[in-house]
């Protein structure tokens, strides 16, 4: 398989950069890697090794297809910005891949996109929806939670003794970023994946109260799960001095997840990526060795 080049957005955050490296490690050239970011400074290292590097903010159109310039396809990282600008940034990086003639689209979804009842769920959804509507081939990679979310606490967790959330039972297909970064690398650069709909997630699902159990197994130390009304956690977030409207989008996350939003049995990842994804006990072995 031929391909001109491949755009990854969002190269400056965490997902995005992962992915450049699946493609590298896949044998992609660098040359035919376009990794775009709003702050490219962050990943001159790449451009060192070969990358092409581009400056992209999903709210410059023109930028945006600047950026695109030669591509065959493209990876869209879903944006970090507020979620009132999600779907509006989404539509003109949809818009300025198919006014350059990208071939493909993959898109970094979130679990049961289509019926998904959270704000951030809905956001995909639309995403989802406007890509179809633009008639661009395109695979949907519904992400389900990085197992990071939970192991990047670990510190707060431990010395508080507690995993508090409002997820009730809901069990969560939770998933490293460097799997998912995987098996975008594997859409991207293989045939036999246009219009699919992968729902990701890891093999082992769990609940926050096994979550709370397979911390307390790995640390040595007693923790609890909390589970708290949507409200309550939100003040709690806001009160840990998160921003207002991310408390409210993370507290209704975890209401999605008591609904079973964050949960698949698919088996995609695995089939994708060619092996078992990360597990929450691999994840957190990792994480308490550091």
């Amino acid at each position: 398989m031929t391909i001109m080049s491949i755009v990854v957005t969002g190269a400056t955050g965490q997902l995005g950069r992962l992915t450049v490296e699946a493609l590298l490690r896949r044998g992609i050239p660098a040359a035919d890697i376009i990794a775009t970011g709003r702050d490219i400074a962050g990943i001159k290292d790449l451009a060192e090794r070969g990358v092409t590097v581009r400056r992209a903010d999903f709210a410059d159109t023109d930028g945006l297809v600047e950026a695109f310039a030669g591509a065959d396809r493209l990876l869209l990282v879903s944006a970090s910005v507020p979620v009132g600008e999600r779907v509006a940034n989404h539509r003109r990086v949809i818009d300025a891949a198919a006014s350059t003639g990208v071939s493909l689209v993959a898109y970094t979804s979130t679990t049961h996109a289509d019926t998904a009842t959270t704000v951030i769920g809905a956001t995909h959804g639309e995403t989802e929806k406007y890509l179809r509507d633009r008639g661009i081939p395109s695979v949907l990679l519904r992400n389900s939670w990085y197992l990071e979310n939970y192991t990047s606490q670990l510190p707060q967790i431990l010395q508080n003794g507690a995993v508090v959330g409002a997820a009730g039972q809901g069990r969560i297909s939770a998933a490293s970023r460097a799997d998912y970064a995987e098996a975008a690398a594997v859409v991207l650069t293989a045939e036999g994946h246009t219009g699919a709909v992968y729902e990701l997630g890891g093999d082992e699902s769990f609940t926050l109260t096994e979550l709370a159990a397979a911390i307390s197994a790995a640390a040595g130390e007693h923790v609890t799960y909390t589970d708290l009304p949507v409200t309550d956690l939100t003040r709690v977030l806001a009160a840990a001095g998160l921003p207002a409207e991310l408390a409210e989008v993370l507290a209704d996350a975890d209401r999605g997840m008591n609904r079973g939003e964050m949960y698949t049995d698919s088996g995609d990842l695995r089939r994708l990526i060619g092996r078992p994804p990360v597990t929450l006990a691999e994840a957190l072995a990792v994480a308490l060795r550091h």
